[in-house]
């Protein structure tokens, strides 16, 4: 079988459809048998629903008919379960899920209730049938779909992998969070309702701060751990997939950095990203801190733990939510080009103002039995400088610098990559 795959899609108007990168691209994105990409945004139009309570960083939207032009470039394969599914509140994503169940695109991750949104979705090819399950480890409480229950109705939203923190320090350290908490009072109403059964007990050698849960150790260290329940959910996701399908694609969204690089892939991530394949996921197709992250080929299965931005639109706001012009100290009365200006220090920092997220790949693999037989990836850099109209859109790369940089980062993870001038490709080796 023949897969391809591209990052976020983070798209909030139209592709007029004699793009140029349409022609560059196309052809090598429906190689693929399957071919997926990440839905990064809300669809609806304007006045249909309220800004959310919270959003993903930027309150994103677009109308209905911009998931019809990502399709142009061949894609049969999505997901929205990402930080930004519910910036125009429960409306929005419910008007997101009813306009993509429409389109008749495959996609999975989110869904009226919590099996609904956690269960496989399958694409039939020629080749052989594709199941995808999409997870997110980077979401607000309130986005996580709930359990249909016997009585009540099941809470619309997305199949999240929860992340329970906690931090090891020094005893020397824990006596100092105990006392510091004891003087400043952060933790007398916990402690309260704690006592009325509402909390669990503290174990010996634990102790807490507002929200964060410390324990004695060696050394002292932040730990994020895939939830148990959430990692069984995923298992059994996989296995149901088993039966009906020859090949097994996870998504994964996840923003957490836990090094000192964002391209650093954290610990948790690799647990999650092994364990899918250990669970019988044939791959793993990472996306969410807006760069690349290196790729790595586990028991003949590949794992991109972030693929980058297709498309970046995020100067491209028609209007926004009132929430989002007060974080700026800002209201709706003041224009979009001043919210943005503002937020982005008069246009030099930011996502669009960082190359690195204009710089992506799209993977290209073949398997036999499930196995990975051949892997090459496409260059690809977003206009930054060119017409307003094709801002933030794909084009095969001109400049290559930063694939040396990505061979760099996977060569650690056994791949090792060359560079094809004839094919404009790069092969890997694992």
């Amino acid at each position: 079988m023949k897969f391809t795959a591209a990052g976020d899609a983070l798209i909030q108007r139209r592709i007029h459809d004699t793009f140029e990168g349409l022609d560059e691209i196309a052809p090598f994105v429906e190689k693929g048998d399957a071919r997926f990409f990440n839905l990064e945004t809300t669809l609806n139009y304007e006045g249909d629903a309220p800004g959310g309570q919270f959003s993903g960083g930027t309150y994103v939207r677009c109308n209905p008919e911009c998931l019809d032009d990502m399709m142009m470039f061949g894609f049969n394969m999505t997901s929205f379960n990402n930080n930004h599914a519910f910036d125009f509140g429960h409306e929005g994503f419910l008007q997101t899920l009813d306009y993509v169940n429409e389109s008749g695109i495959v996609h999975s991750g989110t869904g009226m209730n919590l099996d609904e949104a956690s269960a496989p979705k399958f694409l039939e090819t020629k080749n052989g049938r594709v199941a995808l399950i999409a997870v997110n480890t980077s979401f607000n409480p309130a986005m996580m779909a709930g359990i249909q229950g016997r009585r009540t109705p099941g809470r619309p939203g997305i199949n999240g992998i929860r992340l329970d923190e906690h931090f090891t320090v020094t005893p020397e350290e824990l006596e100092f969070i105990k006392s510091f908490a004891t003087k400043t009072g952060i933790n007398v109403s916990k402690e309260i309702t704690r006592k009325e059964g509402y909390y669990p007990e503290l174990a010996d050698g634990e102790a807490e701060f507002g929200i964060y849960r410390f324990k004695a150790g060696e050394k002292t260290k932040r730990h994020l751990t895939p939830n148990k329940a959430d990692m069984a959910r995923l298992q059994k996701a996989i296995y149901e997939a088993s039966m009906q399908a020859d090949y097994i694609m996870v998504s994964i969204h996840s923003h957490q950095i836990t090094g000192e690089l964002k391209e650093q892939v954290p610990d948790f991530l690799e647990e999650i990203c092994h364990a899918a394949i250990d669970m019988g996921a044939n791959a793993v197709i990472g996306h969410g801190p807006h760069l690349l992250r290196p790729v790595e080929v586990y028991k003949d299965s590949p794992i991109f733990y972030c693929l980058g931005d297709f498309v970046l639109e995020l100067y491209s706001i028609e209007f926004a939510p009132e929430d989002f012009y007060e974080k700026q100290s800002l209201t709706s009365s003041d224009t979009v080009h001043d919210l943005l200006k503002k937020r982005s220090a008069n246009f030099t920092r930011g996502l669009m103002e960082d190359m690195r997220m204009m710089q992506t790949v799209i993977p290209y693999w073949e398997t036999e039995g499930g196995k990975l037989t051949k892997l090459e990836f496409l260059p690809i850099e977003l206009v930054k400088n060119g017409n307003k109209s094709e801002e933030g859109l794909p084009r095969i790369a001109k400049n290559l610098e930063f694939m040396e940089y990505f061979a760099k980062i996977s060569e650690p993870y056994g791949v090792k990559m060359k560079y094809d001038e004839k094919a404009g490709v790069y092969t890997c080796q694992w």
